[in-house]
């Protein structure tokens, strides 16, 4: 399907051009790039069809140099959770609140349980389920999917800026191993780790230290960090445990870690728990 093609240049304002078919007479129409297109070899292009409009992939090739990691002599444990993820700067709302930058989700988020609930009302007719042919739910649809498509992108952005920061930042990087096809499981977080991207930011991570020489350590799954103390390594067991609803003995809620053991230096103080995962995770 690509013989035949033409990639203009910067002199044609960076436009596709296509050969006209011989059984056909007049001039094609060429299609205008979103960017100028690169001075370099490409592959094969292929053409699909997304949410109503018809999009074309150039795949380039051209080698880039290879990136050269500064030392910094810093190490880093990142405790991953549904809201944010918790590193030796701080804390990261990247994914929903929007931090150093980032994007914000909670509006995209609205507009699609909104846009939900318009293609739910166009689906029935009559209390029946009779309008996937309508051309109204149709438009609806396409829009579900677009911002289905927004939300997807600005994560993946996020994403990829916040693994690029550690990795320039830090010398070795520890997280856990988390089973995240058992969170899918729950009904109750599900959606959280959806739209978390544990798994995306294990991959991400992974392959980027890899690149950098960046060494990458991955906790067992089954190590403590939420009920360990980092400061005296004392580990919460039985009814002293931390769970999502808190600890019911204490009544201390579900962000709050406190040491009972009296040789500790923060005994009886209330730590955050996201912190504390952090500090047993920072090797």
């Amino acid at each position: 399907m690509n013989q035949g093609v033409v990639l203009a240049k910067e002199g044609n304002h960076g436009k596709l051009t296509l050969p006209v078919p011989a059984p056909y007479k007049g001039e094609w129409h060429s299609i205008r790039f979103s960017e100028i297109p690169k001075n370099a070899e490409f592959g094969t292009i292929s053409f699909y069809r997304e949410h109503g409009h018809y999009y074309m992939a150039v795949p380039y090739k051209y080698e880039t140099p290879p990136y050269i990691h500064k030392h910094t002599g810093k190490k880093t444990g990142i405790d991953v959770n549904v809201s944010h993820f918790n590193d030796a700067e701080g804390e990261h709302y990247f994914l929903h609140k929007g931090n150093n930058g980032a994007v914000n989700l909670g509006r995209v988020y609205e507009n699609i349980k909104h846009q939900q609930q318009i293609l739910a009302r166009k689906l029935e007719e009559n209390g029946q389920i009779a309008g996937k042919r309508s051309k109204s739910y149709q438009k609806a649809r396409i829009k579900l999917q677009k911002l289905y498509e927004r939300a997807h992108r600005m994560q993946d952005d996020a994403m990829h800026r916040y693994t690029t920061h550690l990795v320039r930042e830090y010398d070795a990087i520890c997280i856990e191993d988390l089973d995240v096809k058992g969170m899918l499981m729950s009904h109750v977080a599900s959606k959280g780790v959806h739209r978390a991207l544990f798994g995306r930011f294990r991959s991400y991570l992974e392959y980027k230290c890899k690149s950098a020489g960046v060494k990458l350590v991955i906790a067992n799954r089954f190590y403590p960090s939420t009920q360990r103390c980092a400061a005296c390594g004392n580990v919460k067991k039985d009814d002293e445990k931390i769970t999502l609803s808190g600890n019911k003995k204490h009544c201390t809620k579900h962000n709050e870690y406190v040491c009972y053991n009296k040789k500790c230096p923060n005994y009886n103080k209330v730590v955050d728990r996201d912190m504390n995962a952090m500090m047993n995770l920072t090797f």
